[in-house]
Order: C-alpha cells, then sequence, then structure tokens
C-alpha cells in the first residue's frame, strides 16, 4: 500500500495574494481544484460567466503560478487548464500590511473564502434529497462558543487541523468504494464580542 502523498500547498506572499484576490480567479481556482482540468469555456459554463472573462483571469491566475496547462488534455486550438497546487497558506500578517493594497486583497480574499464556504454550505442545506439517511447522519453543522487565549486558540486550530489531516492521510478510498464520498470541512475560529 502506497502512502498518500502529501498536499502542495502555496503560501500566499503580498504579490501572488494581490493575483489571486478577485472573485472570479478564486471560483475558477476552486472549480480546477474540486472538478480537474477544463477549458475555459467549461468553467464559464459551470460558472455562469463569460468565456472571454474566464479565459482572461485564467491568463492572470496563470501569470500568478496558481493554474497552469494541462497539456495532455488538449487538443488543437483548444487549451486545458490545471490548478498548479493543491491549496493556500493564508499569512495572517498580509492582513496588517502597511501597504493598503495588500490589505484590500488580503480582505477580498477573507471575503471571498467566506462566500465559497456558506455557497457549499447552502448548496448542501437545499438538497437533502441528493443524501442518504447515512450521509444525513454523518453531517455537522455546530458551533460552539469558548473563553481562550489567543495561545489556546492557536492550539485548538492546530489540534483541529491535525485530527482532519490524520483523516487526509488514510490509504485512499477509490471511486468504486461503496458510499465513500468527498466531505468537505469548514472550520472558523475568531473572536467574538461580547457586549
Amino acid at each position: 500500500m502506497t502512502e498518500p502523498e502529501e498536499p502542495k500547498v502555496r503560501t500566499l506572499d503580498a504579490r501572488s495574494l494581490r493575483g489571486l484576490a478577485h472573485p472570479l480567479r478564486i471560483q475558477l481556482l476552486v472549480a480546477l481544484r474540486r472538478h480537474g482540468p477544463a477549458t475555459a469555456s467549461m468553467l464559464a459554463e459551470r460558472l455562469g460567466e463569460s468565456s472571454g472573462a474566464t479565459s482572461y483571469h485564467l491568463r492572470q491566475l496563470a501569470a500568478h503560478g496558481f493554474v497552469e496547462d494541462a497539456p495532455e488534455r488538449g487538443k488543437g486550438r483548444e487549451r486545458w487548464w490545471q490548478a498548479a497546487d493543491d491549496g493556500v497558506r493564508f499569512d495572517e500578517t498580509l492582513r496588517r500590511d502597511p501597504d493598503p493594497s495588500v490589505r484590500g486583497a488580503a480582505a477580498v480574499f477573507m471575503h471571498e473564502v467566506s462566500n465559497v464556504h456558506t455557497q457549499e454550505l447552502a448548496t448542501w442545506l437545499g438538497n437533502p434529497s441528493d443524501w442518504s439517511v447515512e450521509w444525513d447522519r454523518a453531517s455537522d453543522l455546530s458551533d460552539f462558543t469558548l473563553r481562550l487565549t489567543p495561545e489556546l486558540a492557536e492550539e485548538l486550530i492546530e489540534k483541529m487541523h491535525d485530527l482532519v489531516q490524520s483523516y487526509a492521510s488514510l490509504p485512499s478510498l477509490s471511486e468504486d468504494t461503496p458510499d465513500a464520498e468527498t466531505v468537505r470541512v469548514h472550520t472558523h475560529v475568531f473572536p467574538s464580542p461580547t457586549h
């Protein structure tokens, strides 16, 4: 049995953040990561955009190293794109960068990530008949309120990430595995005003 590959995760810096911080670019990157290689026209249809817009933003993502050609897919003039990595890591210092354009790009990026989470959750809630009773029981929508210091909040985040990664490192389940589905796990840890 072979060990699963470590996910290829890229840490965002100020330059790459500016290249990604656009709603359509984030949607394109999410679509390529989730559904695999696609053409600008396929992505336009999936996202309800024009192929001119998707083509332009794919080229911008490529210029910043987020997407690349998928040459084994292309035939003739048809250009296929694929994600260049499995995910990004957001450096929190970008939210406090002295350059207002970097702070603005960080705000756009964080807002769009929260939009993706909200859309995924709404899609799941809006389509209960698509899933079995077993998947209904195996789904969760919970929230907790804790009183923590920043150090304890960081410790909690690290432990949650480690737990999730322990499932990601299990031998991958094939497409033929009964009842196996792709599962999305969202975590949000943030301070909340008490007044």
